[in-house]
């Protein structure tokens, strides 16, 4: 499959079988999710796997919309902001972005007949408390992951290409 077919067949999932996902599947995910790139190659990034009941539970008190505790395991994508890179013009500090980069790489390395839905909307605070995060580690993305339960989905309506790029 090439890289286009990928990006139109990679979309939100929330609904989970009760099936386990292989650690080979979730070593392949966080492989391609180690190498994605980042600002200067700080890679400031860490991941967290979430399997336990227990831990699912607490991470379902930080995000509660019940589709959401379906999912059989979950990637809590975080990043070090002391360690990133920060633009030397205006100081921005590049975590966000780099976590972004890396949170991609997992959905589209799901891509193996798993799904996975991009959870941004949670109690960031709540999820450091119960993860027990350092100060200077932010969560930003939390990335359930497992087998759907349908196959099939829509395409999403997208803009037209004349709609978002400009030749200069």
């Amino acid at each position: 499959m090439n890289f286009l077919e990928l990006v139109k067949k990679r979309h939100s999932v929330r609904h989970y079988a009760q099936q386990v996902v292989e650690k080979e599947k979730l070593d392949y995910i966080l492989d391609c999710a180690r190498l994605a790139p980042s600002a200067v190659n700080k890679q400031p990034w860490t991941f967290i796997v979430v399997q336990s009941d227990s831990q699912k539970q607490k991470l379902a008190k930080c995000y509660p919309a019940k589709w959401f505790t379906e999912a059989p395991v979950y990637i809590v994508v975080c990043v070090n902001t002391d360690i990133a890179w920060k633009r030397q013009f205006d100081n921005k500090n590049h975590a966000d972005i780099d976590g972004a980069i890396t949170t991609e790489h997992i959905c589209l390395a799901a891509e193996q007949g798993l799904g996975t839905c991009w959870v941004c909307n949670f109690d960031v605070v709540m999820c450091k408390e119960n993860l027990d995060l350092e100060a200077y580690i932010q969560p930003i993305a939390i990335i359930p992951i497992g087998y759907p339960i349908s196959k099939e989905h829509q395409l999403s309506t997208r803009k037209e290409i004349n709609e978002i790029v400009s030749y200069i």
